[in-house]
């Protein structure tokens, strides 16, 4: 057994000349020939793919069109495990190549491992060290040597190449070493660049599954501002239709939520981990809508320089969200109709048809059904789209979600902002008595408004934007002291403006919300959506704690 240390640039071994041994009779100058043709054929390979298993397979390969070698072997080392296994292998079958896993320190391969020096053995037969634990040599009918050196990353070996070549009388073993030594250390920069790729793309992998994960936090029904008996059905709603492929059409005025609702649909779906892909109809012209649907081929228009994939296409196996499906021009919702019916559809200026797996969620503010009668929606879609129809309520009728919306708005721009701005109960009574016709997209407008331009922590009425105004004391003070309705006397249980002053309303609600915890505040405070400190300050504000005593039959302690 001899063991080799190389060093300088090396050149791969080839044929004989005087002076020279080696397994070949060629002229020394075609040997010079070959080997750098050779290290050329093995970079072209390690430059073309990222694919390790298949570099390496084509490196084998030219070896042994190379070095006439009979069985070549590309072990590497996990540091996990501490074995030292084959990863490829040429001239083994899969059992023999699943045998070969050799320890630190274990035979020769065991030693080339661990002293990161090339070793050379003239013939195995007579080497009691050359542990041939994949049994693939069997009998041998003449002398074959096994050349063995280390594959090194900056330094440090992580594997091992190794080759069985059969020899003539005359053998010289450094140019043989010297060759593999350059290949080994090509093999060890495309090992290096497939663990640097494979761990960034675990890491993408894992910050994916962490993105995907918080946006099925950030749109669980339980996340979204509203607990009136009208968002409840829909809360209902969502959870029932999310579980299936069917179409979803959701209806309400600009402003109520729409696109939030169809998230939550599709990140509470079995399809949360496939794409959300969402195309608003009423933004682009037809020429340009019919190309972001279905996709274009090269040259199918002026313009069209490259093919383009459409949004059917990109939303593949996840959700394809149409807004204001209304505005959608009539010759688009032919061809839209064909997709929801054979969910098959062609590129524009293509032949090939293209199939694909999406789950439609469409909305709109228009009131389809006229719209049908004028002849400018197709009834034939309309039935298509209207499978699972959710109608979104405007504020002005759950205007008992508007301090929920308040509250949870004015925490999101005082953080945003770096503000502690609070308003006052007379701010928020003149929030409760607008209508706001842009809904709750207004409503976050305006506090943002007011956060930003905020002179002190404290808003007042004064410094709510046009053109909502908040009422006069006078107003307040003349308007009639009606009891609150119950949640039933209205649609959706609304509570019917101007019927009550917000003193009158916000008592109401406390005092019910002990009852039903009864008397229990931390309950309470979790029925109200408000913090314990908070119910607290409420209850001594409008002395409900003595009241709730007296009405339950309990001794009044300040008696």
């Amino acid at each position: 057994m001899r063991s080799l240390a190389t060093s300088g640039s090396a050149v791969p071994q080839a044929p004989e000349t005087e002076g020279v041994s080696g397994g070949y009779d060629s002229p020394l100058p075609n040997r010079r020939v070959l080997e750098l043709s050779t290290l050329y054929e093995i970079s072209k390979i390690l430059g073309s793919s990222l694919d390790l298993e298949r570099s390496l397979t084509g490196i084998l390969r030219i070896l042994n069109s190379f070095m006439g070698m009979r069985k070549g072997t590309i072990l590497l080392y996990d540091a996990e495990s501490g074995e030292l296994s084959i990863r490829l292998a040429l001239g083994m079958s899969p059992e023999e190549i699943a045998r070969g896993k050799y320890q630190m320190g274990e035979g020769i391969l065991g030693k080339v491992m661990q002293h990161g020096l090339p070793m050379v053995i003239p013939d195995i037969e007579q080497e009691p060290e050359f542990l041939d634990h994949t049994r693939s040599r069997g009998d041998l009918s003449q002398p074959v040597a096994f050349i063995a050196v280390p594959i090194k990353v900056g330094g440090e070996a992580v594997g091992v190449l190794t080759v069985d070549r059969l020899f003539g009388q005359k053998i010289s073993f450094e140019e043989d070493v010297r060759v593999l030594t350059i290949v080994a250390s090509l093999i060890g920069q495309a090992v290096n660049l497939h663990q640097h790729v494979t761990r960034e793309r675990e890491g993408l992998l894992a910050q994916t599954r962490s993105l995907q994960q918080a946006l099925r936090t950030r749109y669980r029904l339980d996340n979204i501002v509203g607990r009136s008996k009208r968002m409840q059905e829909i809360y209902d709603a969502v959870e029932q239709v999310s579980q299936t492929r069917a179409t979803v059409l959701i209806r309400g005025e600009s402003g109520t939520g729409k696109e939030l609702i169809a998230r939550a649909i599709h990140y509470n779906s079995p399809r949360a981990a496939g794409p959300f892909v969402k195309l608003n109809c009423a933004a682009l012209p037809q020429s340009l809508l019919e190309s972001e649907l279905f996709g274009h081929e090269k040259g199918a228009f002026t313009g069209a320089t490259a093919a383009k994939k459409g949004r059917f296409e990109l939303a593949d196996q996840g959700s394809l969200f149409l807004d204001e499906i209304g505005d959608l021009p009539m010759p688009v919702q032919v061809k839209l109709l064909r997709v929801l019916q054979e969910r098959c559809f062609e590129r524009v200026g293509g032949t090939r048809t293209i199939a694909v797996d999406v789950r439609i969620i469409a909305a709109t503010h228009q009131d389809l059904e006229a719209a049908i009668t004028r002849g400018e929606f197709r009834e034939d879609l309309y039935y298509r789209l209207n499978v699972v129809p959710i109608r979104l309520p405007p504020l002005r009728e759950r205007r008992e979600d508007i301090p929920l919306l308040v509250e949870h708005f004015l925490a999101k721009f005082n953080r945003e902002n770096n503000r502690k701005v609070r308003i006052t109960g007379r701010l928020l009574q003149a929030m409760l008595e607008y209508d706001w016709p842009g809904n709750v997209r207004e409503l976050e407008n305006c506090i943002e408004r007011m956060v930003i331009l905020a002179r002190r922590r404290l808003l007042l009425p004064e410094d709510l934007p046009l053109p909502i105004q908040a009422p006069s004391d006078a107003q307040v003070k003349a308007r009639p002291r009606t009891a609150p309705a119950p949640a039933s006397a209205s649609a959706g249980g609304a509570i019917p403006p101007r019927l009550c002053s917000l003193k009158e309303l916000e008592r109401e609600q406390v005092i019910r919300a002990l009852d039903r915890a009864n008397g229990v505040q931390i309950k309470a405070a979790a029925l109200l959506g408000i913090t314990p400190r908070q119910l607290r300050y409420r209850l001594r504000k409008y002395g409900i704690i003595r009241a709730f005593r007296l009405s339950n039959g309990q001794r009044d302690p300040e008696a």
